[in-house]
């Protein structure tokens, strides 16, 4: 299995002036919701950059909902007043990289949620997605190796059955950081990664029982070492 999440921006600084440069271009120009962008092709030249930082930073605003794009068309301003619209990419360009235990605190939230609406709507193919993320997942630990990716794997597989692209993109975007500072903060063992299998497959079962009470429990024990944790992390 390949893990699909969305891509860690190394180049945060370049894309913020981009989103700056598109903001004002959109106040010089006086661009009205539903007005046309210049292509990424022109507002790569006009910046001085790449068109896949272009690309990159106009997903971010599209994701913000304050551009859309129509195949073979273009890109265009959302229907949002100039006021609000610069607010919001104020708003983004403060963002503040998060610090793992937001990260981990915002996973456990949206896991207990989506592991809930997993036991209710999940299908045949979302049944063996999971089986399969679990098996890799037990395979590594079995043998010793990492399992971060697999871990994640197997609960991005949860939240892909949960039915709401909202949580399911939440996952995606979480998912980099919490890879990236898993092995800066040790969180666990391998004593504790041969406990994870036995939790994972709970986990599963619940979910295959489509027992909702009980898949959401199972998930809470699975979480309990990794929430105190963060609780005891020095800064």
């Amino acid at each position: 299995m390949k893990l699909e999440v969305l891509t860690n921006n190394e180049n945060k600084e370049i894309q913020n002036a981009i989103i700056s440069k598109i903001r004002e271009l959109i106040n010089y120009k006086n661009l009205e919701p539903g007005d046309k962008l210049p292509s990424e092709r022109m507002l790569a030249e006009k910046f001085g950059v790449s068109r896949s930082n272009v690309r990159e930073a106009i997903q971010k605003l599209e994701f913000y909902g304050l551009l859309f794009s129509k195949p073979q068309s273009g890109t265009f301003v959302a229907e949002i007043g100039q006021i609000a619209m610069n607010g919001i990419m104020e708003d983004i360009l403060r963002l503040e990289e998060p610090d793992f235990k937001s990260l981990v605190e915002t996973r456990i939230l949206l896991e207990l949620k989506t592991v809930r609406l997993a036991a209710q709507r999940r299908t045949g193919e979302d049944l063996e997605k999971m089986g399969k993320a679990l098996d890799a997942y037990s395979k590594k630990v079995l043998n010793g190796e990492d399992a971060v990716q697999e871990d994640l794997l197997f609960h991005l597989a949860i939240a892909k059955a949960s039915g709401n692209s909202t949580i399911n993109t939440l996952m995606l975007i979480i998912t980099p950081e919490i890879i990236t500072n898993f092995e800066k903060y040790h969180v666990c063992d391998k004593d504790q990664a041969l406990i994870g299998i036995q939790e994972h497959k709970e986990i599963f079962d619940a979910i295959k029982a489509q027992n909702t009470q009980l898949a959401k429990e199972k998930m809470k024990v699975h979480f309990k070492m990794l929430y105190q944790y963060c609780y005891n992390i020095t800064e």
